[in-house]
């Protein structure tokens, strides 16, 4: 089984590379899963002051994996992304996300769960959802105490496209830039010459409420989604989605 997500450790740089390019980096039980081992491992590593969360290929983050909704219970996957959105906001080292591309569904929540969120200009996002008969319950955690409220009712009920600096001007993320590498590590080099003690404890102060609300929620979150997704009608939709032509 190849492996799904990479990390590389350089310049005091935690680098976390989402690598499943066959299905648009969505996130399968097995990319969670490595996803987890990677955020310990970086968080484990003394020499790691910043994290970074990148993804290789055309798409940052396509949201769940569809195929695997149709093989039971979604409970248990969807208390993994809550834990992940958790996990993200309470390491002690900030995380910052490079987005090269495109930005779909449960992506966002793991977009809005990071310290910092840089994205390419070009980047679009979207909260589609809606359109297969579901509700953004678990993102809803990280993302709601992020966007502004009407730009959130306005995403989250249409399921339109949204264009990066959009994303920024409405708080999804920190900024959209044209040259993302130069701003990426224009970033990391600011949140570099934090001390560590200052960075998890400033960490702890801003992100206090989003973990409460995850403690809180997290549990109804997860499984009221799983109860759309095993709805006639999301069920229904998912078929039409995969029976699309494709390209």
């Amino acid at each position: 089984m190849s492996e799904l997500v990479h990390l590389s450790v350089a310049d005091g740089i935690g680098t976390i590379t989402l690598d499943s390019q066959h299905n648009r980096n969505a996130l399968s039980r097995q990319l969670v899963t490595e996803l987890f081992d990677a955020l310990a491992a970086a968080e484990a590593d003394e020499h790691v002051t910043v994290i970074v969360l990148a993804a290789e290929g055309k798409v940052f983050c396509s949201g769940a994996d569809l195929s695997e909704a149709g093989s039971g219970d979604m409970t248990e996957g969807l208390r993994a992304i809550n834990l992940l959105q958790r996990t993200i906001a309470t390491s002690a080292k900030p995380v910052v996300a490079r987005i090269q591309g495109p930005v779909r569904a449960g992506g966002l929540g793991i977009v809005a769960a990071t310290d910092i969120a840089i994205a390419s200009s070009a980047v679009t996002f979207a909260l589609t959802e809606v359109r297969l008969g579901l509700a953004a319950y678990s993102i809803s955690l990280s993302i709601l105490p992020k966007m502004a409220p009407r730009a959130a009712s306005y995403t989250f009920l249409s399921g339109a496209t949204f264009t990066a600096a959009e994303a920024a001007e409405w708080g999804l993320i920190t900024t959209a830039a044209d040259d993302l590498d130069a701003e990426v590590g224009r970033v990391v080099g600011e949140l570099s010459q934090g001390a560590p003690s200052g960075l998890r404890e400033t960490k702890k102060l801003l992100n206090a409420d989003l973990v409460a609300r995850i403690d809180a929620l997290g549990e109804e979150m997860a499984t009221s989604s799983a109860a759309l997704f095993a709805s006639d009608e999301a069920r229904a939709a998912m078929t039409a989605f995969f029976s699309r032509p494709k390209g």
